[in-house]
């Protein structure tokens, strides 16, 4: 009967489920590519950040995440109660070394949502603090569509 022998080889690649997810991620973007060509390269393109939506008694509290962008790559637009953020996060150009894995997000990006009830176009403030973009939109009656400075 022959036993199981261990190779004493070290150049065998080990298993690595990082790189395996990376390569999945891969091939999903490939067939979203190739399978939804007419999508419009806005929603295609870029990243949706991560958020939070809190409502208050007084209207809504939603937080994004947007570590390295600036406030000037920023536009925020409501209308009545569809609520729009977007804009660019530039990729890293002072790098000097080999990039080894790319895990972040750059480029454009696009965050959409409809609130539940109608807002106050008038109250709506935005802040930039620590890399989170905090927009605060009181309830209110139906308005116009309006642009929001970012603070």
């Amino acid at each position: 009967m022959a036993l199981p022998v261990r190779s004493a080889r070290s150049d065998i690649a080990r298993w690595d489920p990082a790189n395996e997810f990376e390569r999945l991620t891969q091939q999903m973007s490939r067939l979203f590519d190739d399978q939804w060509a007419e999508v419009p390269s806005m929603l295609r393109d870029g990243f949706t950040p991560l958020a939070d939506l809190e409502e208050t008694d007084d209207g809504y509290v939603l937080e994004v995440e947007l570590p390295g962008v600036k406030k000037k790559n920023i536009n925020i637009e409501l209308d009545g109660r569809r609520l729009v953020i977007s804009g660019e996060r530039p990729e890293d150009e002072g790098r000097k070394g080999w990039l080894r894995r790319q895990t972040r997000s750059w480029g454009r990006f696009h965050y959409e949502l409809v609130l539940p009830d109608n807002v106050k176009q008038d109250g709506v403030e935005a802040t930039l603090n620590d890399g989170v973009l905090r927009v605060t939109v009181p309830k209110g009656s139906a308005g116009q569509r309006r642009q929001i400075e970012v603070k």
